[in-house]
């Protein structure tokens, strides 16, 4: 059994997750108060959040919850990571990981804001300070389904034992925190669980294959290269105009560049002039 490469976006998230881990230890036996306090403004607090603490969308998901919690999912996050970024890139993976943390933290709590309309959506009341989100496997789930959509005939091992096809796993996580959203305890984790995963999936099905922000990028290059050949365009225009109040003509093309009276008098059928 060989491991999976541990580099990347998926080393940078991992340490990341171990440094936090064993910060929040340190502030442990420091101040066991401070250490509440600076957990209390890193967690997903709904009521928080609609209060300006939009930080926490994507902070929740280094916040550790338990030695056993962090090991397996950091495990998680390395096994299927690592082949989510080998096959698809770092910076998609990236995009990946935080538009699930962000976007489903994102729609969680506006579905806990339905209840300052006075209906507590299946039992996600905002008003409630002891009701957090924390850790990885809101993102993870995240990861899952992108796993799951991508490579949905291949399979995978479920703790090492048991094998099934990826699109089968997926499955049953999902219908698990179903049950636990509506008769859990701890509903508005797993409703943060599943709305990554939408936004997983989301992404997967409508991203561009290189990414977000190459997308943009290409975007912002289109609209750029449009406006110059717009301005070109209209500096021929006004340069015939005031060519031809001298009395003289001159000829731009479509995209305002100059044509010589050479190129005008050439025979298009006339192939001689090239090599």
């Amino acid at each position: 059994m060989t491991l999976p490469p541990f580099g990347g976006v998926v080393r940078k998230l991992v340490l990341a997750n171990v440094v936090v881990f064993f910060a929040l230890v340190l502030l442990t036996f420091a101040s066991e108060a401070t250490e509440g306090r600076v957990v209390s403004y890193l967690v997903l607090q709904p009521s928080a959040v609609a209060h300006g603490m939009l930080w926490q969308l994507v902070t929740y998901a280094f916040m550790p919850m338990g030695i056993l919690n962090v090991v397996l999912s950091l495990l998680t996050l390395w096994f299927t990571g690592s082949f989510l970024e080998s096959d698809r890139g770092s910076k998609w993976f990236a995009e990946l990981f935080y538009t699930s943390t962000s976007g489903g933290a994102a729609i969680a709590v506006l579905l806990c804001l339905i209840g300052y309309t006075g209906h507590s959506f299946l039992g996600l009341n905002p008003t409630d300070t002891k009701m957090y989100a924390a850790g990885l496997w809101g993102p993870l789930f995240g990861i899952l389904v992108a796993f799951g959509v991508l490579f949905a005939d291949m399979e995978i091992s479920l703790f090492f034992v048991i094998r099934m096809k990826a699109k089968y796993l997926v499955a049953i996580y999902l219908l698990v925190e179903l049950a636990f959203l509506i008769r859990g305890n701890d509903r508005l984790s797993a409703c943060v669980q599943l709305t990554c995963g939408l936004c997983a999936y989301l992404f997967v099905r409508y991203a561009p294959r290189r990414g977000l922000s190459f997308a943009a990028s290409e975007g912002y290059f289109g609209m750029r290269n449009g406006y110059y050949r717009w301005k070109r365009r209209r500096a021929a225009r006004k340069f015939e105009v005031y060519m031809r109040k001298q009395d003289r003509v001159v000829h731009f093309d479509k995209d305002g560049r100059y044509i010589s009276p050479e190129d005008e008098k050439r025979d298009p059928k006339d192939k001689r002039w090239m090599n």
